[in-house]
């Protein structure tokens, strides 16, 4: 990589959502993945959600001019796998607490990664 500014173009966070809410409707759940975007300042290019039957959970992806927000909701378990990924001006944190906030999770296990970081010795 050449000279100048470090590259880091993005934060990652993984989000798991346990005892959350409103993990069975896919027109919802579309929206919340929308206003997550919204409240990251994050431009949404499409949003793609699939539900997978009556009382079974949702797969689904907003893509993003910034990157993406996705979700796998298990309703059966109240357990939701958030993925949050955004470059730029957009706030990947502020997308995670707007889903904590709407899916009102019992506990939240989220991991973050600086995407890009360079790491002296790695390979």
């Amino acid at each position: 990589m050449s000279g100048g500014a470090p590259f880091a173009p993005g934060v990652h966070i993984l989000l798991d959502l346990h005892g959350a809410v409103m993990l069975r409707d896919a027109r919802r759940m579309e929206a919340v993945l929308r206003g997550a975007a919204k409240a990251a300042g994050a431009t949404v290019l499409s949003c793609h959600l699939h539900g997978f039957g009556e009382g079974s959970g949702i797969t689904g992806v907003a893509l993003l001019a910034e990157s993406h927000i996705s979700i796998h909701t298990w309703p059966e378990r109240d357990y939701a796998a958030v993925d949050i990924f955004m470059c730029g001006k957009a706030d990947a944190r502020a997308a995670a607490e707007y889903l904590e906030k709407v899916l009102q999770p019992q506990r939240v296990e989220r991991t973050e990664v600086l995407r890009g970081q360079e790491v002296a010795g790695a390979v």
